[in-house]
């Protein structure tokens, strides 16, 4: 009985621990298998604007936050020389700078990842003004960049002239995820939309043209003037508008066709917004060759003929020179029409100002946010220095620049007061910004979350505790075990109730 017995409970104790193990490596590899993420994806941008072309390198997850990535800036490179419109007259030439930096960026991008990079080049305001004025050479410059990076490792997407609204709405999406205005990490680290959080307006000075973007007061009214944008699951209705020629560059060329054409003489002029002291020479067709400068053009105009320009750093003069760039008088006081004509709704929140923005109040000794007062005092100093002076006051002197930063000062003021209509009490809204964390305020950063809406998510990898093969075999021995222990007790069973039944007849008393 006791050799009956042991079996038995050895069977039970089999069978029990059989089913618990089932059960628990069931429950384990089901609750602790870990989701890893794909990887990380990268995508390069080129802006490629009037005075120079900068490369960017972006990152994200390859899963996606609402269909759109959560995308970080890791490397920055400035391509030597000016920007790709300046080789309308040999296109073939402009491949060679790019060397440079598309080697460093072959080194910050994992090798086994290159043919899964895409690059997209964009090109702004220079390149329009190029495609107005020269069709067939804007086309050999865009073949000229197809040509190279065809010859390139990574998935080259295309060069494109982008658009004015294009380039106005693409800087206001990187200044608002910059800032955090559309993602932010609650208490448990995961992504969420911020909660009444309000976007910020953006002002973007480039070379060749100018945007303001915004959401305004009530975009429904606005509704020809606004463009939708979806990001992380949100729909945003930005007003945003472009105005060419109205870059830094262009517009200082056209005040210099203006001095010379209000000038009596044609080879030396005056110029109130170059420091006292100052002189260049310049050829006309610097200043007087551009589409921007064409109404100002001189009846006897000779593209090389060299004009001197002399400075007298008048502050008074050079801003009201300044403000004969802007036609206030188009609008015929219409308040939602700042200067030439153009329809926009009021000035709604904060602003961001970066690009020439900042570079110039930098120049000014001023930074972050200030007063309208404070601005115009500055600018009123600095515009009084001698080039002599000049030279001490500039952490980083370059002559093209330093000699401008009087005009682009005064520039700046008109179109931020008489433009689009900033005040003593509205001006200290603007935080003149060049950069958040290590990410540069530019179009090309919401260039590339707009792209990656349309790059689709790839799949979670799940990593489980144990390899499938190894949890099918436990699996198996486990259920084979307690199947077999179950039959051996189920045996076990039938024996000792027939053992019973033949030790009951023998126990059953004989007649006799």
């Amino acid at each position: 009985r006791m050799l009956t017995r042991t079996p038995s409970v050895v069977a039970q104790v089999f069978l029990f621990l059989s089913i618990v193990l089932v059960i628990a490596i069931a429950v384990i590899q089901v609750n602790q298998q870990q989701i890893l993420s794909p990887g990380l994806k990268y995508g390069i941008v080129l802006d490629a604007g009037s005075s120079r072309t900068t490369v960017y390198v972006y990152e994200w997850p390859a899963e996606k936050e609402n269909d759109t990535g959560v995308v970080t800036q890791t490397f920055k490179c400035n391509v030597k020389g000016p920007g790709i419109s300046s080789y309308e007259s040999s296109p073939g030439a402009l491949a060679k700078p790019f060397d440079d930096c598309l080697n460093k960026v072959k080194e910050r991008i994992p090798a086994h990842l290159h043919r899964n990079t895409s690059v997209y080049l964009g090109a702004t305001a220079g390149m329009r003004l190029l495609r107005l004025q020269n069709e067939s050479a804007a086309k050999e410059v865009l073949a000229s960049i197809q040509n190279y990076f065809r010859a390139q490792p990574f998935d080259f997407r295309g060069a494109q002239i982008i658009t004015g609204p294009e380039e106005g709405v693409y800087g206001w999406i990187t200044a608002n995820y910059l800032m955090g205005n559309f993602l932010e990490r609650n208490l448990w680290r995961t992504w969420v939309h911020p909660h009444r959080k309000e976007t910020m307006g953006a002002l973007d000075l480039g070379g060749a043209s100018t945007q303001i973007s915004f959401i305004p007061e009530d975009s429904q009214e606005h509704f020809n003037s606004t463009l939708q944008v979806k990001l992380y699951g949100y729909n945003y209705n930005v007003y945003t508008h472009s105005y060419q020629c109205y870059g830094r560059d262009e517009a200082e060329k056209r005040l210099l066709a203006l001095l010379l054409q209000k000038s009596n003489a044609s080879s030396s002029v005056e110029n109130p917004c170059y420091p006292q002291n100052y002189n260049t020479s310049l050829t006309m067709k610097y200043f007087s060759g551009s589409l921007c400068t064409q109404s100002l053009r001189p009846a006897n105009y000779y593209p090389n003929q060299l004009v001197n320009f002399h400075g007298t750093g008048d502050p008074g003069l050079c801003q009201e020179m300044v403000s004969l760039l802007f036609n206030f008088t188009a609008c015929r006081d219409r308040e939602d029409c700042p200067f030439n004509g153009i329809h926009q709704p009021k000035a709604k929140g904060n602003f961001v100002a970066f690009s020439g923005f900042y570079y110039t109040i930098k120049a000014l000794n001023l930074s972050g946010q200030f007063s309208l007062n404070d601005f115009n005092s500055s600018m009123w100093f600095f515009c009084s220095q001698s080039w002599a002076q000049l030279q001490f006051m500039l952490p980083k002197f370059e002559e093209i620049y330093a000699r401008s930063y009087c005009f682009s000062a005064n520039f700046i003021y008109h179109l931020l007061v008489h433009g689009y209509n900033f005040n003593a009490e509205t001006w200290p809204q603007i935080r003149f910004q060049k950069e958040v964390g290590n990410s540069s305020i530019a179009w090309s950063l919401g260039y590339m979350l707009s792209l990656t809406n349309m790059i689709p998510a790839e799949g979670k990898l799940i990593q489980l505790p144990l390899k499938p093969p190894l949890f099918a075999g436990l699996l198996v021995f486990l259920t084979a075990t307690a199947l077999l222990c179950l039959l051996f007790l189920v045996y076990l069973c039938v024996v000792s109730h027939n053992q019973k039944d033949i030790t009951r007849v023998e126990h059953v008393p004989t007649s006799e």
